[in-house]
Formats: C-alpha cells, sequence, structure tokens
C-alpha cells in the first residue's frame, strides 16, 4: 500500500477536519435556528399580558416557550400593536406571531399557518337583566363591541352588520368598559378571554353569556403561528414541536395552570 507523504497526510487531516466543523456548524445552526417572535402588547388574558415587570406572561407566552423548546428553537419576542403584526411579519420586523390569530381564508392570503395549537368558540356577551334574542329581529337597532381586525368583527359584519351598530376596540379590556358603561348592549369575543377579563371579575357579575357558542366557518380552524408565505421549514419544525409537547404532557402541563379543560379542542 503506497503511504501518504507526511506533508500531504497533515493537510488531508486538516481538510477534513475543517469539512467536519463546517458541517457540524451547519447542523448546530439547523438545531438551534434563532427566530423572534411576535405578539401583542394589549391585555388578553388568560392567553397574553404584560406583568408589573414587564415581563409577558399568559397560556400562550408558556406555550410558544415550550414549542421553541421542543423545536430547539432560540426565541425571542418582539411587541407589536395587534393591527400592525401582519405587515410587521411580512416585513421581517419578525419571522412568527404567537398573538390568539384564529386561522381563517382571508389570512391566509396574508400569511401561512402552523397547526393549531387552541381552538376555544366565541360568545356574545350582554347584561343578565336584559333579553336580546341573537337574530336579525332581535338584534335590529342594537348595538355590539369588538376588537377591530378580529374575527368577531368579521362574524357580526357579515351576518348581522345592515341591522346593528359595530363599534370597534383597538383592545377587548376597552371593549370590556364599553360594556360595563352601557355604551354597547353586547360584546362578540373569545369565550376565555372574556370570561377572564370580565364575567369572572366583580364588575362583570351583572353581565352573562348571552345564547350558545358561535360555530361558523367564518371563525376559522383554531388558532396557529402565523409565518411568512412559503417559510416551510420553519412552519413544519412548528407543527413537529407542537406535537410533541402533546405527545409527552408538556402541553397538558401548561394548559392547567390556567385551565379546567384542554383548550386544545377535538383531535
Amino acid at each position: 500500500m503506497r503511504r501518504i507523504a507526511g506533508p500531504v497526510l497533515a493537510t488531508l487531516v486538516l481538510a477534513t477536519l475543517a469539512l467536519v466543523a463546517l458541517a457540524a456548524g451547519k447542523a448546530a445552526q439547523a438545531e438551534g435556528r434563532a427566530i423572534r417572535l411576535g405578539t401583542t402588547p394589549e391585555a388578553y388574558p388568560p392567553f397574553t399580558w404584560v406583568d408589573e415587570d414587564g415581563q409577558l406572561r399568559g397560556f400562550e407566552i408558556d406555550l410558544a416557550q415550550a414549542v421553541c423548546a421542543a423545536a430547539r428553537l432560540d426565541c425571542t419576542w418582539v411587541v407589536e400593536p395587534w393591527e400592525t403584526i401582519i405587515p410587521a411579519l411580512r416585513d421581517g420586523r419578525f419571522d412568527a406571531i404567537a398573538a390568539s390569530m384564529s386561522i381563517t381564508a382571508e389570512r391566509r392570503r396574508k400569511v401561512d399557518f402552523s397547526e393549531p395549537y387552541y381552538n376555544t368558540p366565541a360568545w356574545f356577551v350582554g347584561r343578565r337583566d336584559q333579553a336580546i334574542a341573537l337574530d336579525r329581529t332581535g338584534l335590529k337597532g342594537r348595538s355590539v363591541g369588538v376588537q377591530v381586525l378580529t374575527i368577531h368583527f368579521n362574524f357580526v359584519q357579515a351576518k348581522f352588520g345592515d341591522v346593528l351598530a359595530i363599534r370597534t376596540f383597538d383592545t377587548q379590556a376597552e371593549a370590556n368598559r364599553a360594556l360595563v358603561k352601557g355604551d354597547v348592549d353586547l360584546l362578540l369575543a373569545d369565550s376565555l378571554s372574556v370570561y377572564d377579563s370580565l364575567l369572572s371579575t366583580p364588575e362583570g357579575a351583572a353581565f352573562e353569556q348571552k345564547g350558545p357558542p358561535i360555530v361558523d366557518p367564518i371563525m376559522g380552524d383554531g388558532v396557529g403561528f402565523a409565518v411568512r408565505p412559503g417559510d416551510d421549514a420553519l412552519r413544519e419544525r412548528l407543527n413537529a414541536a407542537i406535537q410533541q409537547i402533546r405527545r409527552d404532557g408538556t402541553y397538558r402541563v401548561i394548559n392547567d395552570r390556567y385551565f379546567t379543560f384542554d383548550v386544545y379542542g377535538a383531535e
């Protein structure tokens, strides 16, 4: 067998080590991809809020961090107002949205979505002492408060926009205050959010859910991470991580910090 001269052998060894290091570096980069998650500063308990120390808290924050850990993603948070969060994603301010964004056909034209990571219905909410039929006749001349640029606005606009007055608010908290003050007759909002932020509070004692939960295609297919169109690598990585934390019990642990039932929805 022909021997390789010392200098040549050393060169080959160094070249091989360099290739191994390069491959390892690329693998590490792929394994630990750094991404930025966009969420909103507006309080949306129990999903998201900012505590007195300026830290993001809530079910969705804990869940997103668990997904990042399962996906081996190095995630940092970027705060963006709700009304500009999709344009900010598309402009590259962050890589994914984790902000209770419902998966709808309209939004799919602007962003891609992961699979859902929770799915809760919407409720109408009104005064206990005020009977309101939730049909076109009963709602005629009434007013409803909804958060701007939401599926709840889309629903009332499509179904009842010609018979009732729709008032939009930048945050759910502002919509809640409008109902308490009597500025609107009803709210339409996510059931868990409005329960946590209003119905479970002393000032919400005079209010109740009106009618059954809303089931309609306009309401979308649950809540998912939004990513830029075509970022299939990140979307698939998030999907795999969602399934992993469902299987290993991490989702249940986080769920049970905030809820007495599984908000993931039917499987």
